[in-house]
């Protein structure tokens, strides 16, 4: 299931950078929880449900003219992926930001049920139940 599950994540990131948002909830369970409460950002929160998580990224899509979201490293164990990206970012007037991200998303019957943003890739090596440092999966 690790192959299907990595495929699910990337659909859904594609999808986020094209700036379609069905596609990117596609594959999202009826329960999903986006859980950004470790964010630094305005947007810092738990989201509950398809639409609520289609506002909370829409928000993202409003802000910004660009965005890109290229994953870096992807790591699963059982239902969980944890995925390490770069995103890039434009703002609506030409200013550019970067930034990484570590995520773990999991996932059950092959939809989303959580996208939980960490602070760090032990942190989420932590949450999926492996050693901080270690290769992953």
């Amino acid at each position: 299931m690790s192959r299907e599950n990595v495929d699910v994540v990337r659909r859904a990131i594609d999808a986020f950078s094209r700036r379609d948002l069905d596609g990117a909830i596609h594959d999202a369970h009826n329960d999903i929880e986006v859980d950004w409460s470790r964010s630094r950002g305005v947007e810092a929160g738990i989201y509950r449900g398809r639409e609520a998580t289609r506002r909370f990224w829409n928000t993202f899509l409003e802000a910004f003219a660009e965005i890109e979201v290229v994953p870096e490293e992807l790591i699963t164990r059982g239902d969980q992926v944890i995925l390490c990206d770069h995103t890039r970012l434009r703002g609506r007037d030409g200013i550019q930001v970067e930034a990484r991200n570590v995520t773990v998303v999991t996932l059950q019957g092959g939809l989303i049920l959580e996208w939980r943003l960490c602070r760090s890739r032990d942190e989420a090596l932590e949450m999926v139940g492996l050693s901080p440092g270690s290769g992953g999966g």
